[in-house]
């Protein structure tokens, strides 16, 4: 006859030994685009990966059962334009794990702070050191932004460098970034082109100054490739809306030719008098941004979920909002790995909550705009780790926490 202490300890063994899951994120509702997937769904995770999406995971088989019921769990949330590589002058850029993961976001695109001449040194100080996933998009411009970098300067256009970075650092730049060209010339277009042709990466383009032949009809019509990026979709400084408030039929065309439409909100490059006319007229983004820098996150930007929640109160709905933050950005940068719950993918998650209320929105230029519904992110996991918990939903309770008190007073 057994014991009553082995039994207890058979008993334990075996609930361990069931325990086949890190964490079982259980009740909420799953947003996965790539997967069609939009309703109540369960999603295990086990040695950073996703193990398991499904209806009614027992509780039992995790070590940590999280309850995100009346939530929704997505992807991580990628940003494909941020600035976080502080170097020669850009002291707006931020360090990417102080605000990615309170905002739901698991990857993070550097867009053009840094050219091939310094790119070394971005990877080795930022890139390598976060915990966030960062990748990059190269600075076709060799010495990136910055005070210390000309954008104008002719000389530093070298797409053979741009080239030779790119592909010795595969795993992590995506494509190239023409920025705040004034022209008078294409020069900095054709040489993202360029290596843009000869890596199969992405251009993404923030268009800078035009003139007569500077225009964007020859831009997104002649000279960008399908696949590229225009970003500041709606900022108005490049006639993205013409007269009677109507969309420029250059990004009609474009968006035909395969050209992809992205946000990138910043402090200059998002305005209600643009993107409500353009919207009204259905020109919707291909991929929601931020722009992300020192000025952007206390103006009008904000983050990656509030920018989520502009596009709510225009009229999207969640499962828009959320293809365009994680599974659609994925596929403009190449990276089908990303922005999905596909089972063996790294455990990137997001966990986001949905009030209706009555909330206020502001744009570029602190102008306000009224929607209903505000995004929220509570609980982001980075590789199967939770990274943020903002309700200390996947936190074991004090009472049987175990605290190590003998390491801090030397008492039992």
């Amino acid at each position: 006859m057994f014991s009553k202490a082995f039994l207890i300890l058979a008993a334990s063994i075996a609930a361990l030994q069931a325990q086949q899951y890190d964490y079982v994120l259980k009740g909420g509702h799953v947003i996965d685009p790539k997967n069609k997937i939009n309703g109540l769904m369960d999603v295990a995770v086990a040695n950073g990966r996703i193990a398991k999406v499904a209806a009614n995971i027992p509780a039992g088989e995790a070590k940590r059962a999280v309850d995100v019921k009346g939530l929704y769990v997505t992807p991580g949330l990628i940003d494909i334009h941020v600035h976080v590589f502080p170097q020669g002058g850009m002291s707006g850029s931020v360090q990417p794990d102080a605000h990615s993961f309170r905002s739901g976001t698991t990857t993070m695109v550097d867009a053009g702070t840094a050219g091939y001449r310094n790119f070394p040194r971005f990877r080795a100080e930022v890139i390598d050191k976060a915990q966030t996933r960062v990748l990059a998009l190269l600075n076709i411009s060799a010495n990136g932004m910055g005070a210390a970098a000309s954008e104008d300067d002719l000389s530093a256009l070298d797409a053979d460098g741009a080239i030779k970075m790119a592909n010795a650092n595969k795993d992590v730049i995506v494509g190239y970034k023409s920025a705040h060209f004034g022209g008078p010339g294409w020069e900095s277009i054709d040489a993202a082109v360029k290596a843009s042709k000869a890596t199969k990466m992405p251009v993404m383009v923030d268009f800078g100054r035009i003139n007569e032949k500077r225009n964007l009809r020859t831009l997104l019509e002649d000279k960008l490739q399908p696949g590229d990026i225009y970003t500041h979709c709606y900022s108005g400084h490049r006639e993205e809306i013409i007269a009677g408030d109507k969309v420029n039929p250059a990004m009609v065309n474009g968006r035909k030719r395969g050209i992809f439409f992205d946000v990138g909100h910043g402090s200059g490059s998002f305005y209600w008098y643009v993107a409500l006319p353009l919207i009204q007229q259905g020109f919707w983004p291909d991929s929601i941004s931020t722009d992300l820098h020192s000025g952007s996150m206390i103006g009008g930007m904000k983050d990656m979920t509030n920018t989520m929640a502009k596009f709510l109160s225009m009229g999207a709905t969640l499962q828009q909002v959320v293809d365009w933050s994680t599974w659609a950005p994925a596929k403009e940068i190449k990276r089908p790995q990303l922005g999905n719950l596909d089972v063996g993918a790294e455990a990137d998650i997001a966990v986001l909550r949905v009030d209706t209320g009555k909330y206020g929105f502001l744009d570029s230029a602190l102008a306000g705009h009224q929607g209903t519904k505000m995004i929220t992110a509570e609980l982001t996991m980075r590789k199967g780790k939770v990274l943020w918990d903002l309700n200390a939903r996947a936190a074991e309770n004090w009472k049987t926490f175990p605290y190590h008190r003998k390491a801090w007073t030397g008492k039992k």
